[in-house]
Formats: C-alpha cells, structure tokens, sequence
C-alpha cells in the first residue's frame, strides 16, 4: 500500500500537475492539503478520470484537506470526520477516515506566523487537541496513519540552515516539543526509519532561488502508528514536481507498506 502527502497549495492551479503525478506515482492513497477550495468545486470528475475517489473539507481561497483512493482497488471510505472534539475551529484543516484497512488523519497544521503571535499561541493549542485527540484514535485504530504539512520541522536536520532560522516559527522549542507530544502516544516518522541525515526537504520558498539552492525544510510528514511500524518498506520524497512550471511549494512525500 503506497501512501502519500502533498500540500498542493491550490487544487484548481495544480489539478494538471496533481493528475499528472497520479498517472506516474500510482499511490494507492493521498493526503491533499491547502486545496482553498469550497466543497462544491472540488474537481470530483477530473479525479475519477483519473481513477481516484475522494472525500474532501474546504473553504474558499484558503486551508482545505482532502484524501483519495484508487478506484480500482476497491477502497471504501468509512468513519470520516471533518471536526475533533475538543477543537473548535472553522477552518478547514483536518480530515479523517478509514480506508483499505489503514486509519488515516490528515493534518494541516496552523502556520503560527511568527513566535510570539496569538496565531502561534493558537498553533500549540491546536497541536495539543490534536495530541488528544490522536491518543484517543491510536487505541480505536491501532493501524494510524497520521499525515500532512505540519508546518513544524522536526529538528535541525530538517532546516536547510538551522543557525538562520533558530528558534524561528517552524523551529521553535514548543512547537518541537509539541510535535514529540504527538509521536510519543506511538507514531513514528516514516522517513527518518530509512534516512537518518541531514539535507532533505519537502518544502521550498519560491523567492531566492530556494529550490535550486535546496534551501529548504522538512516538514511535510507521514507519521505511523506502532502497528504499521514494521510493516514499511520505503520512503521518499520525490522532488520532481517541484521542477515542474508552476509548482506548489511543497513536492510529495510516500510510504510504501507492506500489508493486505
């Protein structure tokens, strides 16, 4: 079971490059975020085109999460959830279900602006409801899968210049430490169980050449629950829709599983 996330950082820009890396990748199921669209523009027959359904949260011109599965392995959405409790919040950043067997939450994670910030003060709120609320889902869903932009790069390997950026927002101690909250109830990141250095990033600033340069974070993760630890087989970042005109951001980041 190969599963991936992408921030497409607008679905109506990045339909063609979103269809388009469907048709080479072939993952069975994906976790979109920041689509910034509203429920009734969600481009339902362009995907089944291209052999995935969908199910999807948005909200006009920002946010936005969605997840498709391949329609010829027969997956079924069941469970999903849109809201957590113990969150009030409109927009549209979470997204869960249940889907070949494997839990799967969808996360975009509140920005933070800058620290210091009430949109900062908001974010570790925010991260620790969902702490809790993920605590409660590992044990109903022991096959978690957690995934997305979390707007958190896990420790200095992830930041292109950690001196730079020191306790910036993405960076910053609470917000690392809120992430670690989060993975000590029993998820573990996917692609550190297969590369353990510095240098690789899912996430480029389109201004200085950033891309190029690779001064980039890493902060688009797959998280897996203990029962699914075992069972990974690969994970990557594939760079290329980066290169493309156009691009999002942020480019995929996969896990290939091994279960029925």
């Amino acid at each position: 079971m190969k599963i991936a996330s992408w921030n497409v950082n607008s679905l109506k820009v990045r339909i063609p490059h979103l269809t388009q890396w469907l048709s080479d990748a072939h993952p069975d199921v994906v976790a979109l975020q920041e689509t910034k669209l509203e429920d009734a523009k969600f481009p339902v027959d362009e995907l089944a085109a291209a052999g995935y359904q969908a199910i999807y949260a948005g909200q006009k011109t920002y946010n936005g999460v969605a997840i498709l599965a391949r329609n010829d392995k027969g997956f079924r959405f069941a469970d999903v959830l849109t809201d957590i409790p113990g969150l009030d919040d409109p927009q549209r950043r979470i997204l869960a279900a249940t889907v070949g067997g494997v839990r799967v939450v969808d996360l975009y994670v509140v920005n933070g602006k800058a620290v210091g910030d009430e949109k900062y003060s908001y974010k570790l709120h925010w991260l620790e409801r969902v702490r809790d609320f993920l605590a409660e889902e590992i044990k109903r869903h022991p096959r978690l899968v957690v995934l997305g932009d979390f707007n958190i790069a896990p420790d200095d390997r992830d930041v292109y210049d950690p001196i730079a950026w020191g306790e910036d927002v993405l960076c910053s101690p609470p917000e690392r430490a809120a992430l670690k909250a989060m993975t000590d109830i029993g998820l573990h990141d996917s692609f550190r169980l297969f590369e353990q250095a510095g240098g690789h990033f899912s996430w480029w600033d389109y201004r200085q050449g950033a891309f190029r340069r690779n001064m980039g974070l890493r902060i688009d993760l797959i998280l897996l629950g203990d029962a699914l630890k075992s069972s990974a087989r690969a994970a990557t970042i594939d760079r290329e829709p980066r290169r493309w005109e156009r691009p999002s951001d942020h480019t995929p980041v996969t896990v290939e599983l091994d279960i029925e």
